[in-house]
């Protein structure tokens, strides 16, 4: 009879632990433009050759393994705040896969075991998008890297000429299970604003994801979907707000609409970058419908109970003196090495099933 009591209160005992490790599943998952990560060695093809130790900024092993530190410190510091490592963590302004498996080994996040999708892309400086990704929390079943094209009704600046000698970054897109989900991230780098310029093609890069999306819905109706990436534009400007289809609000989310958590943090003075002396948020994260309401996983807010967005900015990685003080400390400036860390804060969303 004790013996059958005492295996009763054993089992009573595990009930609950059981119904814990499997009840609630929070994941982190943000972005991060690391500034010009490149490596010390020339890759064929790519206009890399500031980058290298002869080159204009003297780009030494030295000064690599600094940024290495700095970056690898930031996604530590991240985790530090939040209690866990981001489950996914889209990276831009890489130079290849070598500098992102020098990242991940870094002492500062290698117990993180990230796991990499990265794909080479065309753009002519040879910086690109990637995924990181803990294997324990997300599976991948495919991904793939989308590139550019002009197949739209929006009305371009280039001429044909221009069009062809256009490059830009692919988008990446993986698809895999988050937990116990079907989830499917992209990664993107939008055309530069340099001269004012690429309007256009920021509202082609919105509608490509966008494209893209509704394709992935199509083919998985329950799909939850993040995208992600410096877009060089604000959440409010066409490329997220009419070709992405986002959304300020959360309950005016159609079944085919993006969430925009960034564009009321926007509006009330947040920024992850300064740009031409004005704050903008430019490192957007976009959830779609299937994220904001129904069962599982769904976006929660995360600062003052009201915003859905992080921007991470910490004083170590804010500018204190000089003219650019207060903005992110980024790794040169004037032309000269300040040992920084990103002209861009990462910024960070939290998922959960509770």
């Amino acid at each position: 009879m004790k013996r059958v009591v005492y295996f009763v209160l054993i089992f009573l005992l595990i009930i609950p632990l059981m119904s814990c490790a499997q009840g609630k599943r929070s994941y982190v998952i943000g972005f991060y433009n690391l500034e010009n990560l490149f490596d010390t060695y020339h890759d064929e093809g790519k206009n890399d050759y500031e980058y290298l130790p002869d080159g204009a900024n003297q780009w030494t092993e030295a000064k690599y393994a600094k940024k290495l530190h700095n970056m690898a410190s930031v996604i530590r510091a991240m985790k530090d705040e939040n209690k866990v490592w981001h489950a996914l963590l889209g990276v831009s302004e890489i130079e290849n896969r070598h500098v992102l498996e020098d990242l991940v080994s870094q002492p500062e996040i290698a117990e993180a075991n990230y796991q990499i999708v990265h794909y080479d892309g065309p753009d002519r400086r040879g910086v690109d998008v990637a995924l990181l990704y803990r294997p324990n929390q997300f599976k991948v079943l495919e991904s793939k890297s989308i590139p550019f094209d002009f197949n739209s009704s929006i009305e371009f600046s280039l001429n044909e000429e221009e069009k062809a000698y256009f490059r830009t970054r692919d988008i990446l897109m993986v698809r895999g299970m988050l937990g116990n989900e079907m989830f499917a991230v992209f990664v993107a780098h939008l055309p530069s604003r340099i001269g004012g310029k690429g309007f256009d093609l920021r509202s082609r890069g919105g509608e490509i994801m966008y494209q893209e999306s509704m394709k992935l819905m199509e083919a998985y109706p329950d799909i939850k979907i993040v995208a992600m990436g410096d877009m060089n534009d604000n959440p409010t400007d066409p490329s997220m707000a009419v070709y992405m289809h986002g959304k300020e609000n959360i309950d005016e989310v159609e079944q085919e609409d993006f969430f925009s958590p960034f564009v009321s943090m926007l509006k009330s003075g947040y920024g992850s970058l300064a740009y031409q002396g004005e704050w903008n948020i430019y490192d957007i994260i976009v959830v779609n419908a299937n994220l904001c309401r129904g069962e599982g996983l769904k976006i929660r807010p995360i600062v003052k109970k009201k915003f859905y967005g992080r921007i991470f900015n910490p004083p170590f990685m804010t500018q204190q003196e000089g003219p650019y003080a207060g903005t992110p400390f980024r790794t040169f400036s004037g032309g000269a090495f300040i040992g920084g860390y990103s002209d861009h804060y990462p910024t960070y969303i939290v998922v959960s099933n509770k």
